[in-house]
């Protein structure tokens, strides 16, 4: 993940890429799988959404 000014106004993006890494937290929010993630962005790779999916997940669990 990275943040640059230039990029979406320094949305947290996906690196290399200009897809927000809120669009996988919204699709998976929304009932959508991982690969359907995945085709619809395919500048991401698997081993990126899954990074950033463990991540929110050990943020949930910090605030229980």
């Amino acid at each position: 993940m990275q943040r640059d000014p230039e990029i979406l106004g320094g949305t947290p993006v996906f690196v290399g890429t200009r897809v927000p890494v809120k669009a996988l937290v919204d699709y998976i929010e929304g009932g959508h799988t991982l690969d359907d993630f995945l085709d619809d962005f395919p500048t991401v790779t698997c081993a990126q959404a899954v990074i950033v999916l463990e991540q929110d997940h050990m943020g949930l669990e910090n605030k229980l």
